[in-house]
């Protein structure tokens, strides 16, 4: 048996080992064949040399965030540990093997935003390799989230200088002006989602200065009409609500060094009933050209409540 002795003296250990020791406990459960020992600023850890070398690279990784960001939760530490666990419908836990993948964006508070499923890892991965990808699946399965994600990994590793998010305002007919307010006001409803995956990712005082100098652009899909779209990471959000000819509109708005990604749910059209989603025929007509691509999430990438895959299991035999 082998003995690694550890100072954490750099960090609070309070911060560390969570309150009552949760995360401590946690870390002692993923290394079962370890004698893990803390004591003030001091950590004792008894094992083989195998499981100690194992051991060692993850802590380190932890005691880097809280150094980095003076904080840890539980999810954090899950996530840096490889212990992240989800319940599938059975009740039984596995391991989320991509639980400890490539942290994307680091955000606010110390949080870690990663892809987190084996189809969000197709969109990071797709994206390396192509300019134009198409993510379709169901609610609450990320496509959304990771978009924006690689969208501000991108600006902060400078490889765009702007992100443009657009939505369809379908329920407002693309007709706004009936609404009450400025023009800010008239369609906040429709884009909030994106700001929400955005204040998730960036500091609140710097996303409020990427929206007044339009570093990030939030508007509707009307308002791309007319303009060509380089240099920057272009997401269009819900297209299933978008016609053939708004979608054709929008896919060719793109410039010689720029980044689309075309998110959409095929179950869930508010279009009129008489008029077609676009983002069928863009399915069936853009398939075999060169650097487009289309990634398939499925039920299997819910990462919202567990319920969430359970309603959509439910409703899956009933059409819209």
């Amino acid at each position: 048996m082998n003995e690694l002795k550890l100072s954490i003296d750099q960090v609070n250990p309070a911060v560390l080992w969570g309150p009552n020791n949760d995360h401590f406990e946690i870390i002692k459960k993923q290394y079962p064949k370890l004698k893990i020992v803390a004591r003030g600023s001091e950590v004792k850890v008894i094992g083989d040399e195998r499981e100690l070398t194992l051991f060692l690279e993850k802590f380190d990784h932890l005691v880097e965030h809280v150094e980095k960001f003076e904080t840890l939760n539980i999810n954090d530490v899950e996530r840096i540990l490889g212990a992240k666990v989800s319940v599938p419908a059975d009740g039984a836990t596995t391991p989320d093997k991509f639980a400890s993948g490539e942290v994307l964006v680091f955000g606010p508070n110390g949080i870690m935003v990663r892809a987190r499923t084996p189809n969000q890892h197709r969109m990071v991965d797709s994206l390396s390799k192509n300019d134009i990808l198409f993510a379709i699946g169901p609610a609450g399965t990320g496509k959304t989230y990771t978009a924006v994600a690689l969208a501000v990994r991108a600006l902060k590793n400078k490889e765009i200088k702007r992100i443009i998010l657009t939505r369809p305002a379908v329920e407002a007919g693309e007709n706004l002006g009936f609404l009450p307010g400025d023009l800010k006001e008239k369609i906040d409803p429709y884009l909030r989602p994106l700001y929400d995956a955005l204040d998730d990712m960036i500091p609140a005082e710097k996303l409020k200065l990427y929206l007044e100098n339009r570093t990030i652009e939030i508007a509707p899909l009307a308002f791309m009409r007319g303009r060509t779209l380089d240099n920057c990471f272009v997401i269009l959000d819900e297209a299933q609500n978008a016609t053939d000819m708004q979608l054709k509109m929008f896919l060719t708005r793109m410039g010689p060094s720029a980044k689309f990604i075309v998110t959409g749910d095929v179950t869930q059209i508010d279009l009129p009933k008489k008029q077609q989603s676009g983002l069928y025929t863009a399915l069936r007509i853009l398939t075999d050209i060169k650097g487009i691509d289309i990634v398939y999430l499925s039920g299997e990438d819910v990462v919202r409540h567990k319920l969430v895959k359970r309603i959509l299991e439910a409703y899956g035999d009933i059409q819209n």
